[in-house]
């Protein structure tokens, strides 16, 4: 079952109230920073360390591990500790789902952006006048 579409369990966003719609918000937040999406693109993969994500995303140790914190908060990855290190895994696979949702959308309006631009540099041709 797509976990998008599931209005009999949650009614959708237009029944959320003031304080309902600012947890949206912060959610949709936590998405809008490229390192964390990388973060969640490469933890679709397989679980990786900090240390490793961090060496992925071309960042500190210590900017993968807020970017973690974050994601950690809003439920979208979960924390586990071995030894010396803490390895994250996806703990909500819709995330999945929202962002390919938004991608497809984004790609489709690039094609007809792109269509647009194509229709008005089509050459135009014209008849030349033999004299």
């Amino acid at each position: 079952m797509n976990a998008l579409a599931d209005h009999s369990i949650h009614p959708g966003m237009q029944a959320l109230g003031d304080d309902a719609l600012v947890h949206v918000a912060a959610y949709f937040q936590a998405l809008a920073e490229p390192t964390r999406l990388q973060i969640l693109n490469l933890l679709r993969q397989q679980e990786r360390s900090v240390g490793e994500l961090a060496q992925l995303c071309g960042c500190s140790a210590a900017n993968a591990s807020r970017h973690l914190a974050l994601l950690t908060q809003h439920g979208l990855v979960s924390r586990e500790s071995r030894g010396n290190s803490a390895y994250y895994r996806i703990a909500d696979p819709a995330v999945y789902e929202l962002c390919d949702l938004v991608c497809g959308n984004i790609a489709r309006g690039l094609e007809r952006g792109a269509q647009a631009r194509a229709a008005f540099a089509a050459p135009i041709t014209r008849r030349v006048r033999s004299k």
